[in-house]
């Protein structure tokens, strides 16, 4: 258990940290990219609004040109070309002066292929262009945003190897350290074990002796009311208890280490055999549908338990008349057990994650009707998880329950 919930811990650790990293370095480079744009449109609307060139600080619009959130420089730093067409779109101005990597030819090709498209703005290659109406036709402005998009590129790998770096890092941080990290609450769920070991060993000795002084009383004074309550409670609590020490037993470790090949099919055919007198008795039937010739590697006896728990659930709350439904199966690479049964009850959907958890009851009413102790799904679970397989509860309408055991081949 301490070993899944490490797991779980260190999955759920690197996925909150890949998560916030996603979310900075993607925060950071929109923001880059958009900042590119932003700029790249501020400039182009200028020019675009001044018959594709700066306007002049020193011809009167000085305060115009100063009042734009760019820097002075940046009629000396941009490079740019204009294309003008006529109403019939056919080219009748190039400039290519603010420019030297492109030359007349290659700006009209451009700006022919830009003016097919419906976009009034966007990226060509490296250029950003601007589409404006004039009097003469269309003006399409480009922007050399070459060297901006480099250093975004430039930027982007940067981040994304940093950060990958660092996610790697604190990967191997989290590994190293979630050991410290869980081990109060691994040294907890020990002694809790160890408690319960230890406390069913102690309550079976006074149990023993209970019980055999019962026996000797009976043998005096004969049968009494209150002496077979007492050991009908004394049972009770035996058997609780070593359901407590079973439950512990299994939730360790290495309870599943000493594994066998057994014929799995022979095991759930005679167990639910076994169970029809019982069923008959109390006026149900037991369907089976099993499929022969299956194995199994694994606890032979407490894949039996497992068996006996499931058909005793479904024995404890079908109503008199119903049928028990019992298929056992290979699904692909995987061996499926199902026990399904009518409920008397109707089935809350939102309680069947809960059926395996220990002392819990659907119907707080029933306990004395029904008997048994609340853990029997808690034990099933436990054998199951030791299998390494998966155990589930669902309901196929309102009063029909059944619960699934995989496990895999």
């Amino acid at each position: 258990m301490i070993k899944k919930l490490r797991t779980k811990f260190i999955l759920l650790s690197m996925a909150a940290l890949f998560t916030l990293l996603v979310v900075i370095v993607a925060g950071m480079n929109i923001i880059n990219y958009n900042t590119v744009i932003s700029e790249a449109d501020d400039i182009l609307t200028m020019l675009s609004s001044n018959h594709g060139r700066f306007p002049d600080p020193m011809g009167g619009k000085k305060q115009d040109f100063m009042s734009r959130p760019m820097s002075p420089e940046t009629p000396f730093e941009s490079r740019f070309f204009t294309v003008q067409f006529d109403q019939n779109k056919n080219v009748i101005f190039v400039d290519v002066g603010q420019i030297a990597a492109i030359d007349k030819g290659e700006a009209q090709t451009l700006a022919v292929k830009v003016l097919e498209t419906h976009s009034s703005v966007g990226f060509a290659g490296n250029f950003r262009f601007m589409k404006s109406l004039d009097e003469n036709g269309v003006r399409i402005t480009f922007l050399d945003c070459g060297r901006k998009l480099d250093a975004f590129r430039s930027f982007l790998f940067t981040s994304l190897f940093v950060s990958l770096f660092g996610y790697i890092v604190i990967t191997v941080f989290i590994v190293l350290m979630s050991g410290r990290i869980l081990k109060p609450v691994a040294e907890a769920y020990e002694k809790q074990k160890r408690f319960i070991t230890d406390a069913g060993h102690e309550i079976k000795t006074p149990l023993t002796i209970i019980g055999a002084n019962v026996d000797v009383l009976e043998m005096d004074i004969g049968e009494n009311e209150s002496l077979k309550d007492i050991k009908l409670q004394t049972e009770r609590l035996s058997g609780l208890t070593n359901d407590l020490v079973y439950l512990s037993r299994m939730e360790e470790v290495d309870a599943a280490n000493n594994k066998i090949d057994f014929p799995i099919s022979d095991l759930v055919f005679e167990t639910t055999h076994s169970f029809i007198p019982v069923a008959t008795a109390a006026g149900k039937e037991i369907l089976m549908h099993i499929e022969p010739m299956r194995s199994m590697c694994g606890d032979a006896k407490a894949i039996e338990k497992l068996v006996s728990i499931l058909l005793n659930n479904a024995l404890k709350y079908s109503p008199t008349g119903s049928q028990i439904l019992v298929s056992f199966g290979g699904r692909g690479k995987e061996l499926v057990f199902t026990v399904e049964n009518q409920t008397v009850t109707e089935i809350q959907k939102d309680t069947l994650p809960l059926v395996f958890d220990r002392f819990y009851r659907a119907d707080q009413s029933r306990n004395s009707e029904t008997g048994g102790h609340g853990i029997g799904l808690s034990m099933a679970k436990a054998i199951v998880t030791a299998h390494g397989g998966k155990i589930f509860a669902s309901a196929k309408d309102a009063y029909r329950f059944e619960i699934t055991a995989v496990f895999n081949l």
